[in-house]
């Protein structure tokens, strides 16, 4: 069997249609011979199913610039787990959505119009822009070439954590605000700030006391500009990114509370219904910049964090200033 490297392209006959193609899902069909991708064709290599491409063996085809040892890694281990898989190359596949690879369901191939993921592929070293994340798989390969899978959607975030809170008034000190004769509704069933004692106050943290403010729930010296300026001292734009998230997340009745011990912005509980009677919190929420890139030890290690507390990590990127709208990209730890 003869199999020529054409450009992007290593081209095979009829014979290599049947052995490849017809039974493991291998190539494109083209006139009724196939067209077999650089890596698929390292693959057949590797597993001695074909012994050179242009006098190439499996060790020089890999080392020559027809193939990426890391895209390698990603179809030797989807393929070694038992998937079918197809390069997404333009009139390969259908709605690649900047995938590198379409995988199929177990015991499915490229004619069962069946999609279980579509994957991306990076290096450990590279960095990835937010916003370029889909619904997609992104399949991370390290310096050892072990690969981590890391699944990503876009997600509505919601809940029924909508209690009515009666106006109060507060006092601005340093980071803080504090109610000092707050109604009960304010902490017990509303889920803001933390009680002080035993004396029935409330402590506010500054994005809790700047949300209360605007939106005519709370009255504070110098009003909301002034809870707002403070939070812009002590953090900077920042504060205003996760005041609109705050605001965001609570208009979607969500409650959200510091998350700092989990390295977060936020930790989220969607279904309160008093202080006393608190679930556990599902999601750990971390807002960013709209143009942020993610390394992709970061965000390994938050997924991992966040799976460790039996929590979702999301990632809220919003716009300059705080304004416009919210892009939500929930990251879960995958195994296919």
């Amino acid at each position: 069997m003869e199999l020529t490297l054409d450009g992007d392209v290593v081209r095979a006959g009829y014979e290599a249609r049947e052995r490849f193609y017809d039974s493991r899902g291998y190539g494109k069909v083209r006139n009724g011979d196939i067209d077999l991708a650089p890596v698929e064709a390292a693959h057949l290599l590797y597993r001695g199913d074909i012994e050179s491409i242009d006098g190439m063996d499996f060790r020089a085809f890999l080392g020559s610039a027809a193939v990426s040892e890391v895209d390698f890694a990603v179809y030797k281990d989807l393929r070694d787990r038992g998937f079918y898989l197809t390069p997404a190359r333009e009139g390969w596949v259908d709605d690649a959505a900047g995938a590198d690879f379409v995988v199929y369901p177990r015991g499915k191939g490229p004619w069962d119009n069946e999609v279980a993921y579509r994957v991306r592929i990076v290096g450990e070293r590279d960095t990835v822009v937010a916003t370029d994340l889909g619904d997609c798989v992104l399949a991370v390969v390290d310096e050892e070439s072990e690969v981590t899978y890391l699944d990503i959607d876009r997600r509505d975030v919601s809940g029924t954590s909508d209690a009515a809170v009666p106006a109060t008034a507060g006092e601005l000190l340093g980071e803080r605000v504090v109610c000092w004769e707050p109604p009960a509704e304010l902490y017990d069933q509303a889920f803001y700030g933390q009680q002080l004692g035993d004396e029935g106050a409330v402590q506010l943290s500054l994005v809790e006391a700047a949300y209360l403010t605007q939106e005519g729930l709370l009255t504070v010296d110098g009003g909301a500009d002034a809870v707002v300026e403070r939070g812009r001292e002590v953090e900077g734009d920042r504060f205003d990114r996760r005041l609109t998230v705050y605001a965001a997340l609570r208009a979607s009745g969500v409650a959200p509370k510091t998350g700092f011990k989990f390295g977060a912005d936020f930790r989220t509980y969607a279904d309160v219904e008093s202080a006393e009677n608190l679930g556990h919190s599902e999601l750990l929420v971390r807002v960013l910049p709209h143009d942020h890139r993610f390394e992709p030890r970061d965000l390994a290690l938050d997924v991992r964090l966040a799976h460790g507390v039996r929590k979702t990590m999301v990632f809220a990127l919003t716009t300059d200033g705080g304004d416009g709208d919210i892009e939500w990209i929930a990251v879960e730890r995958l195994t296919p």
